[in-house]
């Protein structure tokens, strides 16, 4: 049997944190004079009093010794856990969702994905959308420190090939995990305060301008506005793109940066073909828009610009109609929204990594059945990958389309249309945050699905947030045997 008093003790103290944060979104309420204040106040007691109830009940455990099954199994507790208190301010208070809708929220806001059910986001108390971004920003880091830290351990789909990058060939200056989360918690900090004061410089109100930021570097997409960022048409929208496409990429680089390796950045592989990608996308759909419609120049670009980096980054911000862009331009976006932003980082789908080295990998076969006699390595960046890290590789995206394909099928059998249900698994499972569809077509959100389907969405959800494997090996018998 798995020791579950290690990972009780550290879901204790991740409770007592997020207690904590509720205290801020409260003090907001308070001082703008609205009732929903206590709602946080309660919450908060709830959540620091199980937390608190945890940790002292296991403060014997032996944190010093997580092994690789405890690993796993808090990962997904922790994901799975977190947002059964997280939900408890939007059912206390504003805007008083129910059960299966709060949970979706704050799985929502957790994992970075973005969709929500809550419709009037501009009415609401002024706490709540600060909540809603804490949540975001809170997810974003958490995702940073398991990618950066427990995935290469837990070698989930390929990502063991950066076990030793992250831990070694940052030589002496960030020998421990815990000087790596260190300078990973300055890097994020230090880009969320420069996006903020950027969207301050740029005309948005401060909540709007806090919110926002958070929700940008997190790639996570929760915005205090039914309008997202087209609320702040223009060069905001510039803003944020810059500003996504900066937390969608890896994070070790940050962290080498932190420690003088100022080139580490430029030469990245993933880094360029993330910002090739989403070049040649947006290239190609400004074009069609162009030769499609009548719009000016500079709109087209900026928009289309604005919403792919967002869809490819795993945000969910929006501006304009992109669902009325036409069938080529939704192509494209699917497309993106698959291959996402980098390994390492807050974004989700499938990564530029797994899909770069998925592509030499094929093309390595090809060369073999052309000219059996022929050595061909897959390598990357220099390196060559071992089989160990394409098996792993390949299991991950073949899994992947599996189940993309899958709980489409299941949705649509709980009532939700075939493109709605496909754009619901797609958006969840990428933790993307765009929706489209005919059931999404009055209010833009989700709140119309039937519970069945936000279940298989939050799901979805946590599956593509932990690497799909990470789930799915806790799920097995033969995980909880001795």
């Amino acid at each position: 049997m798995v020791d579950a008093r290690p990972i009780a003790n550290v879901i204790g103290a991740l409770l007592i944190f997020l207690a904590t944060m509720m205290l801020a979104p409260a003090v907001v309420d308070y001082l703008a004079g609205l009732p929903n204040y206590r709602d946080f106040l309660e919450s908060a007691l709830i959540t620091g009093g199980v937390g608190l109830a945890m940790k002292i009940s296991t403060q014997n455990a032996d944190l010093a010794r997580l092994n690789t099954r405890q690993a796993y199994l808090l990962t997904v507790m922790v994901w799975a856990g977190l947002p059964l208190f997280a939900c408890l301010p939007f059912m206390l208070g504003a805007p008083g969702l129910g059960f299966t809708d709060g949970y979706f929220e704050a799985a929502s806001g957790l994992t970075t994905t973005g969709s929500t059910v809550i419709v009037g986001l501009d009415a609401l108390p002024p706490g709540m959308n600060l909540w809603r971004g804490m949540l975001n920003w809170i997810g974003g880091l958490g995702i940073a420190f398991v990618a950066m830290i427990f995935l290469p351990v837990m070698r989930v789909g390929g990502m063991q090939f950066f076990r030793t990058e992250g831990f070694d060939t940052l030589g002496k200056a960030l020998p421990r995990a815990t000087d790596i989360a260190r300078a990973l918690l300055g890097v994020y900090a230090g880009l969320t305060a420069l996006c903020i004061l950027v969207y301050l410089g740029l005309g948005m109100t401060a909540l709007d301008a806090v919110v926002n930021g958070a929700a940008t570097i997190a790639t996570g997409g929760f915005s205090p506005s039914d309008a997202s960022l087209g609320k702040y048409p223009g060069a905001a929208e510039y803003a944020g793109a810059a500003f996504m496409l900066l937390g969608s990429f890896p994070y070790i680089l940050y962290a080498r940066m932190a420690v003088g390796q100022r080139g580490a950045m430029v030469w990245d592989a993933q880094v360029w073909a993330l910002l090739r990608w989403t070049g040649y996308a947006v290239a190609s759909v400004t074009l069609w828009r162009l030769l499609t419609s009548d719009m000016a120049a500079e709109q087209v670009f900026r928009e289309t610009l604005f919403n792919l980096v967002s869809i490819i980054t795993g945000t969910g911000f929006f501006s304009g109609s992109f669902a009325a862009w036409g069938g080529y331009s939704m192509a494209v976006a699917l497309i993106v929204g698959l291959i996402g932003g980098c390994s390492g980082s807050s974004s989700g789908a499938l990564s530029v990594f797994r899909v770069q080295v998925a592509w030499a990998a094929v093309q390595s076969q090809i060369a073999r059945i052309q000219s059996p006699e022929r050595i061909a390595p897959v390598r990357y960046a220099g390196r060559r990958v071992e089989d160990e890290v394409i098996n792993a590789l390949m299991l991950y995206v073949t899994g992947y389309i599996l189940i993309l394909g899958v709980l489409t099928v299941a949705m649509s059998l709980v009532g939700v249309d075939m493109i709605s249900a496909l754009f619901g698994i797609w958006t969840s499972i990428g933790n993307i945050g765009y929706g489209y569809g005919p059931m999404l077509g009055d209010t833009g959100t989700f709140r119309d699905f039937p519970d069945a389907a936000k279940w298989l969405m939050t799901l979805t959800m946590l599956l593509g947030r932990l690497g799909l494997l990470a789930v799915l090996v806790v799920a097995l018998p033969s995980f909880w045997r001795a």
